[in-house]
């Protein structure tokens, strides 16, 4: 049985390494890398902006998200392996979870930024939201 694992990427050093993660510890997986573009980014949704600063900052979201992609794909070519991307707008746990239940995901691998403490628990994070939310095992790489 073939696995579907997601891997939320954003070109951070925690998702590329739960991309890693997901290349070496499930050889025979289709992984998909997902990255979402989150409208809510300041400046993106913003009132003021003008309909040709709204198509700016929309094209440099867009580029950002196909770099991201592109990187991932680099590091799956690196490992002989070819990996699935997908981009997403949304709030990113919001989209990852339903990226996961719209496209019969078996599991998520996410990177972790390593929040300890009261901070944690005051700022949440978006691997936080994704487990709590999940309909599908999720590994939180750190």
């Amino acid at each position: 049985m073939t696995n579907q694992i997601l891997v939320p990427v954003d070109g951070s050093e925690p998702s590329e390494k739960a991309l890693d993660f997901a290349l070496e510890q499930f050889p025979d997986a289709d992984v998909v890398a997902l990255t979402v573009v989150d409208p809510t980014d300041i400046g993106y949704a913003s009132i003021e902006a003008t309909p040709n600063t709204f198509q700016k900052l929309h094209e440099a979201a867009r580029k950002e998200a196909e770099r991201v992609l592109g990187e991932a794909r680099d590091r799956a070519a690196e490992r002989d392996r070819e990996i699935g991307t997908e981009t997403s707008v949304g709030a990113p746990s919001r989209a990852i979870v339903d990226y996961a239940e719209e496209h019969d995901v078996d599991q998520i691998v996410i990177g972790s930024h390593g929040r300890k403490g009261v901070t944690r628990v005051l700022l949440g994070s978006v691997a936080e939201a994704v487990v709590r939310r999940s309909p599908v095992p999720v590994t939180v790489v750190r």
